[in-house]
């Protein structure tokens, strides 16, 4: 890997370690005070609505600003974001530093930062998953650590009150972050072509003739996150806190299992793509994790619903590395930016209104979302398997590879 890979891939784990801890804690802190499932799922859907928003504007003008620079700024207003909720903010400041796109509910978010990752990486490896294979295992391992942090903190605290200055552990992210894009070299910046593409107006966005490609991914995606949304690491939190009465140790150590084990499975997923193609790779893993997520509404024990949850989490993940390297295989360079963030932010977009819907869902069944999030994203899995029978090659010159890589039939054409 190259020096620029390296950094990335150390931002991502910085990130990871940081989101890891405090997405544990957020619903656990939400829960201790009191706070209703309708409040807490506009809390998440801020959170979400702001990762979308800081994305798109990222693929706005990432290119123009400078890729590391915007890298740069985001690990700051992370730090920041830290420093401010550790105070122990009243609720609608609260909701203000959320909606900065700052925050994760996930271990691994998909906000602005990824998109920028996403398209630095593709200077060394765009689209065979090998390079976002590592970057993903490094944010889930670190996303271990951070929820092995939660779990230690859990046990040395002699009484169940979760307190806001545990996120004070996002300062030294947001500093570290900072550090590693000021270590980037220029490679990983636009061409002078995307550049000055940039600054078109109505081009800005650059997508050409990859447009309709790049718009009905973003499409399916959406759905699937729209699903995923429901049953976020902080709803989770939540919802276990909720109904079965555990404590952050034991929602630290259950966090800390399942990001290990997305660690392994996303490196997996490349291994397994070389063999089958991307999108059966995401498909074939995907689907039946989301028949374990749907059972999981019915488990009648934490530790039977721990069980599902473990089995879902081995195969769930392998569709991340291989849907950011489908994304990057099936743009050209000057497109990368706009495709990343126009899909990342197409996940973002929706996913606000999941935590709303999740709400109310609960007021039927604590443990509706699980289900409906389950048949929601066996559907997008389904309607993806379906299209990408049709998904066409980009140019005969490298209609072989791609038809390999992607995992469909060599000569279709759009």
């Amino acid at each position: 890997m190259s020096r620029d890979t390296r950094l990335l891939i150390a931002g991502q784990a910085a990130r990871g370690l940081g989101y890891g801890f405090t997405a544990v804690v957020l619903g656990s802190l939400l829960a201790a005070k009191g706070v209703g499932a309708l409040r807490a799922g506009v809390l998440l859907a801020t959170i979400i609505g702001g990762s979308a928003l800081t994305s798109l504007v990222v693929g706005a003008y990432g290119d123009r600003f400078g890729r590391r620079r915007s890298y740069g700024l985001f690990f700051v207003g992370v730090g920041l974001a830290g420093a401010v909720v550790a105070t122990g903010p009243p609720l609608w400041l609260l909701f203000v530093v959320a909606a900065t796109g700052t925050l994760s509910t996930d271990v691994v978010d998909n906000g602005a930062a990824t998109t920028l990752e996403q398209v630095m990486l593709a200077a060394e490896d765009a689209g065979t998953g090998r390079v976002y294979g590592w970057y993903n295992a490094a944010g889930a391992a670190f996303g271990a650590l951070g929820a092995l942090g939660a779990a230690l903190v859990g046990m040395m605290q002699s009484s169940a009150v979760v307190h806001a200055w545990l996120f004070v552990a996002l300062v030294p992210v947001g500093l570290v972050g900072a550090m590693c894009a000021l270590g980037l070299s220029g490679a990983v910046e636009a061409s002078e072509a995307g550049r000055t593409a940039s600054t078109r107006g109505r081009e800005r966005s650059k997508l050409g003739q990859s447009r309709g490609v790049v718009h009905r991914l973003a499409a399916l995606f959406s759905v699937d996150a729209a699903g995923g949304g429901l049953v976020t690491t902080g709803f989770l939190s939540y919802y276990l806190s909720e109904r079965y009465g555990v404590s952050l140790a034991a929602l630290g150590w259950l966090f800390f299992a399942v990001s290990a084990m997305q660690a392994v499975s996303v490196l997996a997923a490349p291994v397994i793509a070389r063999r089958v193609g991307l999108v059966p790779t995401m498909v074939g893993t995907h689907l039946p994790s989301n028949v374990l997520l749907a059972s999981m509404a019915f488990a009648p024990t934490f530790w039977v619903a721990v069980v599902l949850f473990l089995a879902r989490t081995t195969l769930s993940q392998m569709d991340v590395p291989t849907r950011q390297a489908l994304v990057m295989k099936v743009t050209t360079p000057p497109e990368r930016t706009a495709a990343a963030a126009v899909t990342n932010a197409a996940r973002y977009s929706v996913r606000p209104f999941a935590p709303l819907l999740g709400g109310i869902l609960q007021q039927v069944s604590l443990g509706a979302p699980l289900l409906v999030a389950g048949v929601v994203k066996g559907g997008y899995d389904l309607a993806l398997w379906r299209w990408a029978r049709h998904l066409p090659t980009l140019g005969t010159a490298r209609s072989a590879s791609t038809s390999h890589s992607v995992g469909l039939d060599e000569g279709e054409h759009p």
